[in-house]
């Protein structure tokens, strides 16, 4: 098993930065960064990671919806490493919903995000894949991009009202108290 990597935090200036297209796909690095993505996203919990989020400023994502005890509710999907991804084209309905993010511990924010999108990605074996993502694998998918353009959840959040702490969301949102 892959070493785990570490998660960078907010404050870290990567995290800010653009991140870096990726020209070829097969290159045993990015291969080896795909896996390293995939091992640390199961291991802290997560329902997403990006690159810079270990210090790696590439465009490159893994989307891994599975319930967990930070999302109780996420639906199944298997880690997805999503290369140089794009939203194509977008629903005009946002949906507010609690996000988290392990570059940010213990800091839950309501996010705006859209309900559907179209999206573009090439995959870890070199295709071109599309999709119409909705919920939250929308938002999980919308959050990632995010960490591709030097954004984090907290950018997102309309008004400081909407911010709550990990332990308070666990006990009041999640009925854990």
């Amino acid at each position: 098993m892959n070493e785990l990597a570490s998660i960078i935090q907010l404050g870290n200036p990567i995290l800010r930065q653009k991140a870096v297209f990726i020209e070829n796909v097969q290159d045993e690095k990015i291969q080896n960064l795909i896996d390293e993505l995939i091992t640390s996203v199961a291991q802290a919990n997560g329902v997403g990671i990006a690159a810079p989020q270990i210090a790696a400023s590439y465009r490159l994502f893994i989307v891994a919806s599975h319930p967990n005890k930070r999302y109780p509710h996420a639906p199944e999907m298997p880690p997805t490493a999503m290369i140089n991804p794009q939203i194509l084209a977008h629903c005009s309905e946002m949906v507010k919903d609690w996000e988290g993010c392990l570059s940010v511990p213990g800091i839950r924010g309501l996010v705006p995000r859209y309900q559907t999108i179209e999206i573009e990605y090439t995959d870890r074996n070199g295709n071109l894949q599309k999709q119409e993502l909705t919920d939250f694998v929308a938002r999980i998918f919308q959050h990632e991009y995010d960490h591709l353009e030097g954004l984090v959840f907290l950018d997102r959040v309309e008004n400081n009202q909407d911010l709550i702490s990990e332990e308070e969301y666990q006990k009041s949102v999640m009925g854990n108290g």
